[in-house]
């Protein structure tokens, strides 16, 4: 495989973290379709404490050891061998595709994790300077038979040019587009047309950040299936129970 910038750097990253597991759960089938993995700090700090440590110099050490553990946490807490692993990536700390996912796989075989279950999120919240470099990352991950998957849709850098350009597997509509869309009909139509854009070009939705019922309810009727959110749980650092559906305890 080629080298990339980052990948013999053996210095260490300076501080610990924590991973917790937020549900994403299928309506149709009414039932829990995988988890997000989380960063937390050791002592249950939100990931701002933990995200706002992170520099240009360590962002790639980082940005692995999320890979690792979130694979290695869900190999040994997952309680159903069909649930998605969702990780969040950083697209500026991967400088060759191929060869920054060594770690990543050498984790998914070293666990048994089967990396057809492995999804990998890039936020349009980072800046997307060279946006060729995304869709090799993207190209790169299918091989692997990785998902992929644009979050906070609707709400960073790119939006509708980037899926004009590359078409991921999911997409996740930012909480703020969906935030009230059951006393909202501006929001209703963005929803119904972003469902529409996105069954034509053969990717999925998830709504996430759904936090009431009328939200929830309003939603699904637009054909939306996967969904995350308070309703349906909240991030959890322990063991996880995929077997309940509807609103958290």
């Amino acid at each position: 495989m080629t080298k990339c910038l980052g990948c013999g750097d053996d210095e260490p990253l300076g501080f610990d973290f924590e991973i917790a597991f937020q549900p994403i759960v299928d309506a149709a089938r009414q039932r829990v379709w995988g988890y997000e993995a989380l960063v937390r700090g050791l002592d249950g700090a939100p990931a701002s404490s933990i995200l706002s440590r992170v520099t240009v110099t360590n962002r790639y050490k980082f940005d692995q050891l999320c890979r690792i553990k979130a694979i290695e946490k869900a190999a040994e807490r997952f309680d159903r061998t069909d649930l998605t692993l969702s990780i969040n990536f950083m697209p500026n700390a991967v400088y060759e595709p191929s060869a920054c996912i060594r770690a990543t796989l050498a984790a998914a075989n070293r666990t048994g994790f089967d990396r057809s279950r492995l999804m990998f999120e890039f936020t349009e919240n980072e800046p997307m300077r060279d946006a060729d470099h995304i869709g090799r990352i993207i190209a790169a991950y299918r091989e692997f038979g990785f998902l992929t998957a644009l979050d906070d849709f609707g709400a960073g850098y790119a939006g509708l040019g980037l899926l004009a350009k590359f078409q991921p597997d999911l997409i996740k509509i930012d909480m703020e587009v969906l935030r009230g869309v059951d006393d909202s009909q501006p929001r209703q139509a963005i929803v119904r047309g972003l469902t529409n854009i996105a069954a034509d070009l053969g990717i999925q939705v998830l709504a996430e950040g759904v936090e009431t019922e009328a939200e929830f309810k309003t939603l699904a009727a637009t054909g939306i299936r996967l969904f995350q959110g308070y309703y349906f749980g909240r991030p959890h650092v322990g063991g996880v129970k995929s077997e309940a559906f509807g609103q958290a305890a």
